[in-house]
């Protein structure tokens, strides 16, 4: 009962979130200087097929009507037609979302799969070499630009050594379509194409590179906190007197105790990877939704620009409310905490 409540508790604050949210972006969005209906139809257009255009979209009616529309439109998964592509933004989004999920999903693996073990390496070796080795190389991923250490990477891997390509998801003769999950590497998993799964990863590794490096550095250093502060307690003092062997004590008694804490960050990153990933999409010409909400910014596209940060908005509360439940059923603290 406890839990269900911990559960109804975040599902209302995340409703709640997104309306808020939905507000937030419509006045933003109406707020935009230019006039979405001249910049659609270009500076030959007459004042006649701007205004209607603006008549079609609704432009012309009171901002209050406006938002019932666009909320109305929320309700239904309607999010409008691009002014951009002429298509329904659902469609855009549907087709662009994937390559952007499939980057950030091998990003938040390459982040993982480093920045614990660099964590565990610093913890178990304090304020030796390899703590401060962790230490730096944390603190200078953390403070390096995205962009910057993705134009590095174009440059060293792909022009300088050219070992990895630097742009697209595919080679352009390479005939493949990811029809099923639209996931690159999933898909040529499933439908036997090694030969696809091979370039897919060699042509995601230098962008999810770029964007796995601060994620990385902050995971190594909350690991590494989290660990110390376990190792202080009496109970991993007493596995150490009974001689427990250290692997054990290290990966069993502390690393599972300080996984809360990268686990949350986890997969705040996870979730708001998605909308900031639009620099090194633009840098690895990687056909991303995060690159083309910063398109139909340009554009003034109102109703795709309202659609990528709704859906950005949406993904990024339902991974905090995922990461929540997770917490709440591994420790009961958070739960008790919540109800204060």
């Amino acid at each position: 009962m406890e839990f269900a409540l911990f559960l109804i508790r975040r599902v209302l604050w995340s409703l709640l979130v997104l309306a808020g949210l939905s507000v937030v972006i419509f006045v933003i969005a109406r707020g935009m200087p230019g006039d979405p209906a001249r910049m659609a139809l270009g500076p030959r257009a007459s004042q006649e097929q701007v205004d209607d255009l603006r008549e079609k979209l609704g432009l012309d009616r009171p901002l209050i009507e406006q938002y019932g529309l666009y909320v109305s439109g929320l309700a239904r998964g309607d999010l409008g037609k691009s002014l951009l592509t002429e298509r329904p933004v659902n469609d855009d989004i549907r087709s662009t979302f994937a390559a952007t999920f499939e980057l950030v999903l091998v990003t938040i693996t390459i982040a993982f799969v480093l920045g614990v073990p660099l964590g565990v390496a610093a913890a178990r070796w304090k304020d030796r070499w390899p703590d401060n080795v962790v230490r730096l190389v944390a603190i200078f991923s953390a403070v390096t630009p995205s962009f910057f250490l993705a134009l590095l990477l174009q440059i060293l891997a792909g022009y300088v050594l050219h070992v990895l390509p630097t742009t697209g998801r595919l080679p352009p003769t390479m005939v493949f379509s990811p029809d099923l999950t639209g996931l690159v590497l999933i898909d040529s998993l499933l439908q036997g194409r090694f030969d696809a799964f091979a370039e897919g990863l060699r042509h995601i590794l230098l962008p999810a590179t770029a964007l796995a490096a601060a994620t990385m550095g902050q995971i190594a250093r909350i690991t590494r906190a989290s660990m110390i502060d376990v190792s202080s307690q009496d109970y991993i003092e007493a596995s150490r007197a009974f001689g427990v062997p250290e692997p054990v004590r290290v990966f069993k008694y502390m690393l599972r105790p300080s996984f809360v804490p990268p686990l949350t960050i986890l997969g705040l990153e996870f979730a708001s990877l998605i909308g900031n990933a639009f620099v090194v999409e633009l840098v690895f010409s990687w056909p991303g939704m995060a690159a083309y909400g910063i398109r139909t910014i340009l554009q003034k596209d109102l109703n795709a620009v309202m659609g990528v940060v709704m859906v950005s908005g949406v993904f990024f509360v339902m991974v905090n409310l995922v990461i929540d439940v997770l917490v709440g059923f591994v420790d009961p603290r958070v739960r008790i905490r919540g109800r204060r």
